[in-house]
């Protein structure tokens, strides 16, 4: 049948961004629990969430109560991208895709996710995107579960070291890029300064680290955007 063979060929293309996934979410897991945030909590997190940045971002505004709003905004500001690809991957799904199905498979698209159903020759079927979403969703998930259990077993520096692997992340995502494109060093640069003034800053007045990335993102982007705006035709 052709909707269990589309679903094989996802959970196929499924396991390496499973793989890539459990070690980022181990550290996760690691992290939650060095803040005191149960393992239950943390491994809900993940499997309602799946998103990288947001859930490292969201973790000291769960440690200092941070305020719903400011919660919503942070989210909102990373995770935009995801709205962006959405709106480019349902022109790459097939015709049986009804709205139900749009609004369940949309919870599953990430970075990776994204990327491999857009190289698709054909068109995505709704079979084939649940079988690409099931396995980094369980590896994502059982990552941040493992992560929890080892925090208790792993010396305190080992649990250190392994809480730096998402900036390393972060770094190996921003630095290719910035290679290859002068504007993103600028907006890099931009929003250091800008990070900086404002932990300068937060020793007077009170900002919660959630708007500091809200202003930063912002801002930086904001003034790119103006100064070097991408032309019609480049983008195309």
């Amino acid at each position: 049948m052709k909707s269990i063979e589309n679903l094989k060929n996802g959970l196929k293309d499924g396991i390496p961004i499973a793989l890539g996934y459990f070690p980022v979410s181990f550290t996760f897991g690691i992290m939650a629990v060095s803040l005191n945030i149960p393992t239950h909590i943390a491994v809900l997190v993940s499997l309602t969430n799946l998103t990288s940045a947001g859930q490292f971002a969201g973790l000291p505004l769960f440690v200092v109560d941070g305020a719903y709003i400011e919660m919503a905004l942070t989210q909102l500001i990373i995770n935009l991208r995801y709205a962006l690809m959405s709106l480019s991957l349902s022109q790459k799904v097939d015709k049986n895709w009804k709205t139900l199905d749009r609004m369940i498979l949309s919870f599953g698209i990430t970075d990776e996710i994204f990327a491999v159903s857009s190289n698709q020759k054909q068109k995505v079927s709704r079979a084939y995107f649940l079988g690409l979403m099931i396995l980094p969703i369980i590896g994502w998930t059982s990552g941040t579960f493992a992560g929890c259990v080892a925090s208790g077993l792993l010396p305190y520096k080992l649990q250190n070291a392994l809480g730096l692997a998402i900036y390393g992340m972060f770094l190996a995502i921003i630095i290719p890029v910035a290679k290859k494109d002068n504007n993103v060093k600028i907006v890099i640069l931009i929003a250091v300064i800008i990070s900086i003034i404002l932990n300068y800053i937060n020793q007077y007045i009170t900002i919660g680290s959630g708007f500091i990335i809200i202003i930063c993102t912002m801002i930086s982007a904001g003034i790119m955007a103006y100064l070097k705006p991408i032309k019609e035709e480049n983008h195309e």
